[in-house]
């Protein structure tokens, strides 16, 4: 079931542009999907046979005609194509959210049917070892760039193994079209797969020797040429950084953002002695070595890191003459974070003071982009301003394309003109790791998210008084409700810890999520085999390990070094997790009804899936905060006579 929902995120990440941006929402509507499959268990019958043509249908429809999810506004930028057709976001994003919901339904459907012949935790603790083999198996095709194929394969198999015999030959005749659709993709050689996009080289129009356009998840992402035609294809912004620099060698270089390699061949071309080439991700650089007409991955002299730019600030001890940030704007967030996108920690003040303890006596720093808005242009450089004393050198040129320059001292730059911000303070205020919500200008909150998270929540509650029964038959179980939701917030926090402490790469993710569900099975074999304390104890030292989380500042963890670091987060990470799951799972065994039970506490993760979008105003730290409240709350509303447990058989 697992795999299936981290599937169709990819499929529909890949083939749906911006619905990278909002990748969330579609997690919530499996959220929703499964706990409604579990109240579906319950009754006579059944959406199983529905979730594969829908699949498929949906597969289909996504990959053949490819939608571009239209937005309009400046309070969060989403870097994709200029020129966009297709629904409005407020119409494609709560279809997409139903018919995930619908195809999820299915499989939980058949889980809920098998929680009421298993006891409670027993089966719990099989839904946990298969959500481990779908996380497993789920980045072992992200870490082997299997093509779509594959995936679909899998998905297949698994559909087609869970159906009664009388049914195989319609799951088969409906797998396909499915798999003729995801094998014409595969076999397109102009089509790759990183563990981030869905990768497509395109030559120019007309065809240029040498020039060669990559488009990520359908939008355009980088354009491959020959430095000798650079400048005439209007891209200045690439040499602007070198001619910002006081005159001298310039020595060892360092890019994040290294791409497809056309700004490695910049730096080489102006000299540098080494070049430490850094991108998040592998298939884009492969791209580079394979094809860039310049071969500046072959040049000696350059040495290539496959790393979350940010992380290797941190873990590097050399310094360097220039470090450059080129271009890195992702096209994705990190899975169950809200707002945290692939580059989101590289922008923040600290990680700019991290850049100028990297630098030699008279380095300098820049980083440019197509920046869309005149405020994020002005936070940038009132960021750089912020981590370096003084004021950059800001070039802009047409369309809101910038270059930001700032070197060790002012005596290490070479300004045109002095910047003239034209934002308030309170839009180019810089971000921080705690809010590092660079493309969020933060004045109001997006009307988007709020048309979306409101529909979100008035079908999950349709969905529970329709399948579950009056409200009031629901409320044994309230106290499970807000602990999905308290969990959903705790989980996201630490996923956004993580990503700074150790970078965004999608290993570091998969290591989160897999440590998450390690913990929680540990708590329910620990609840099965050995006698734990009174539930009043275990809510008692939760919040406990809330609090010592909440004060712990996170500059002390970034200053250790990796493995006593990494001891640090994992223990202040998992212990709240830990121990919340010690009481669920007590909780859980006392239910009366398994299935409603686990389904309410589905439904309340939904809650807390919304709730985390109050991070764009409180910042991170302060959703413990939250979950402490949530936790709370729960426990005020354990009933005080418990249903009895049912019998299993």
């Amino acid at each position: 079931m697992l795999f299936v929902e981290l599937a169709l995120i990819r499929w529909l990440g890949s083939n749906v542009v911006h619905l990278s941006y909002f990748s969330n929402f579609v997690l919530l509507g499996s959220f929703l999907g499964i706990g409604a499959g579990f109240l579906i268990s319950r009754k006579s019958w059944s959406v199983w046979p529905w979730s594969l043509p829908l699949l498929t249908l949906l597969t289909i429809g996504v990959i053949r005609y490819p939608m571009s999810i239209q937005r309009e506004g400046g309070d969060i930028i989403y870097f994709t194509a200029l020129e966009l057709a297709g629904p409005p976001a407020w119409l494609a994003l709560p279809l997409i959210f139903c018919l995930v919901a619908v195809i999820l339904a299915g499989p939980a459907e058949l889980v809920g049917r098998c929680f009421a012949k298993l006891p409670a935790l027993k089966a719990y603790r099989w839904d946990l070892i298969g959500s481990l083999a779908g996380i497993v198996a789920f980045s072992a095709l992200s870490f082997l760039h299997a093509p779509s194929i594959i995936w679909g394969l899998l998905a297949a198999v698994l559909y087609i193994g869970l159906s009664d015999k009388k049914r195989r030959i319609a799951m088969i005749a409906w797998t396909v079209p499915l798999l003729v659709i995801l094998f014409n993709e595969s076999v397109d050689e102009n089509i790759s797969w990183s563990p981030y996009y869905k990768i497509q080289t395109l030559e120019s129009d007309p065809p240029i020797d040498g020039v060669l356009k990559i488009r990520a998840n359908g939008v355009p992402h980088q354009v491959m040429a020959p430095n000798s035609l650079r400048r005439d294809m209007g891209y200045s912004i690439y040499f602007t950084p070198y001619e910002r620099r006081a005159p001298g060698e310039l020595g060892d270089v360092l890019i994040i953002g290294a791409g497809s390699g056309s700004d490695v061949a910049v730096a080489l071309q102006n000299g540098a002695r080494s070049v430490d080439a850094v991108d998040i991700d592998p298939r884009i650089m492969e791209i580079g070595v394979e094809n860039n007409i310049d071969r500046p991955y072959q040049d000696p002299r350059v040495t290539r890191h496959i790393n979350d730019g940010r992380a290797f600030l941190q873990g590097t001890e050399k310094k360097y003459d220039f470090i450059l940030f080129a271009l890195p704007d992702s096209l994705t967030l990190v899975n169950g974070a809200s707002q945290i996108r692939l580059e989101s920690f590289l922008f923040t003040e600290e990680a700019l003071r991290s850049v100028r303890s990297r630098l030699n006596e008279g380095g300098s720093f820049a980083m440019y982009n197509y920046y869309r808005e005149d405020w994020l242009i002005d936070r940038l450089a009132n960021t750089a301003a912020t981590a370096f004393g003084h004021t950059p050198c800001v070039d802009t040129f047409d369309g809101a394309q910038a270059v930001i320059t700032v070197g060790l001292t002012p005596a290490d730059q070479v300004c045109e003109g002095i910047w003239q911000p034209v934002s308030s303070e309170a839009d180019m205020a810089p971000a921080n790791d705690n809010s590092p919500f660079i493309y969020f200008k933060g004045d109001n909150f997006p009307p988007l998210y709020i048309v979306t998270l409101g529909l979100i929540l008035l079908a999950s509650l349709i969905t529970v008084r329709t399948l579950g029964g009056p409200l009031s038959e629901m409320r044994p179980y309230a106290d499970l409700f807000f602990m999905g939701a308290a969990f959903m917030l705790l989980e996201t926090k630490n996923i956004a810890t993580f990503a700074l402490l150790f970078g965004t790469t999608w290993f570091v993710n998969a290591l989160v999520f897999g440590g998450v569900l390690i913990v929680v099975l540990c708590a329910v074999e620990y609840t099965r085999k050995f006698k734990t304390p009174p539930i009043g104890w275990c809510y008692a030292a939760m919040l406990a390990s809330l609090v010592a989380a909440f004060f712990i500042p996170e500059e002390w963890l970034l200053a250790m070094s990796f493995g006593p670091r990494l001891v640090a987060a994992t223990l202040i990470a998992f212990v709240p997790i830990f121990i919340a799951n010690v009481a669920f799972s007590k909780r859980f065994r006392e239910s009366g009804d398994t299935r409603s039970a686990f389904a309410v506490n589905l439904l309340g993760t939904i809650l807390g899936g919304c709730l985390e979008y109050a991070s764009l105003f409180t910042g991170y730290n302060n959703l413990l905060i939250v979950v402490g409240a949530l936790y709370l709350l729960a426990f005020v509303l354990i009933p005080k006579v418990r249903p009895q447990v049912a019998a299993a058989g």
